[in-house]
């Protein structure tokens, strides 16, 4: 456990037992690892500053559907590249347009899926799974796994597992829930 995580694990722990926890509809208080992750990227609620750290929305559109929003990706493509998902450090970074300005609302884990191929695991781009299927299976963290594989949302993104954390606005659908039906695109 890296230095960083521990002390926002305590951060977060400390501001759980002083009545400060979230509350996430469907799943109750958020674990004390989650609280350290909502402490850990509450300097992104500026944008600007998740800029600086190496995050970019890149052309990103607001991603929603009828089961509700994600909003804008800003990925941070060196973490979500070296397939480490550190608690702290999240790849992807979900933001709502709201009152003019974006506001963080989730963080998201993102792994690539390894396709099998006569030439070993590689990266899958192409529409339908590959024949051979996966190599890797889905990874987890804090011990939930994540959702996939599924196809890359742009011809840039292969196939990939991801695990949405909504550790800043809550989900009246779960904690871990892809889509939160509270958050809009409409700003």
């Amino acid at each position: 456990m890296s230095r960083r995580f521990m002390l926002a694990f305590l951060i977060g722990s400390v501001a759980a037992m002083l009545g400060g926890g979230l509350v996430s509809a469907q799943a109750g208080p958020l674990s004390s690892e989650l609280i350290a992750v909502r402490a850990a990227v509450a300097r992104y609620h500026d944008y600007s500053q998740a800029v600086r750290d190496g995050y970019s929305l890149a052309g990103e559109p607001c991603v929603a559907s009828p089961a509700g929003t994600m909003g804008f990706h800003a990925a941070n493509i060196p973490l979500a590249a070296s397939g480490v998902n550190d608690p702290t450090r999240p790849p992807i970074l979900l933001y709502a347009p709201r009152n003019g300005k974006l506001e963080l609302v989730a963080v998201e884990y993102w792994h690539i899926a390894l396709a099998n191929t006569a030439n070993g695991p590689a990266p899958w781009w192409g529409p339908d799974a590959p024949p051979l299927g996966f190599f890797n299976p889905a990874p987890s963290i804090f011990g939930k796994t994540f959702d996939g594989p599924m196809a890359g949302h742009n011809p840039q993104m292969p196939w990939h597992y991801d695990l949405h954390a909504w550790v800043v606005e809550s989900n009246p659908n779960g904690v871990f829930t892809q889509f939160n039906p509270a958050v809009s695109c409409g700003g």
